[in-house]
């Protein structure tokens, strides 16, 4: 999607400080993090929340929480860590594209966008 700023960032037509990528998913830092560690997991297809996920997009749905493991002890997460989706308007959900925020080393604040 032409707007999209996560698409954007997936197309590296804006720069940002990339974790992980691979042909379907994306993972870069938190321009705003809400915790040491706070990077974001999105789908390179525009998908614009988990309620807009199809039958189609189980693969690569179940890749990307798998590689959230991967992510997450490379980024020295061992002692463990937070995944949250926000989906939808009423959840805070900010950007609409489907994103996951992987969070580590405290308590943050509530609620990430």
């Amino acid at each position: 999607m032409a707007d999209c700023i996560f698409c954007m960032l997936a197309n590296h037509d804006i720069p940002t400080n990339v974790v992980y990528e691979d042909d379907q998913i994306f993972c870069f830092h938190d321009a705003d993090p809400q915790a040491p560690v706070h990077v974001l997991v999105i789908p390179k297809k525009h998908i614009e929340c988990i309620d807009a996920l199809t039958e189609e997009d189980k693969e690569m749905i179940g890749h990307l929480m798998l590689k959230i493991q991967d992510i997450a002890k490379e980024l020295g997460l061992e002692n463990g860590y937070r995944v949250v989706s926000n989906n939808g308007e009423d959840a805070f959900q900010t950007v609409k594209h489907l994103h996951f925020h992987i969070l580590g080393k405290r308590k943050m604040s509530w609620p990430p966008g």
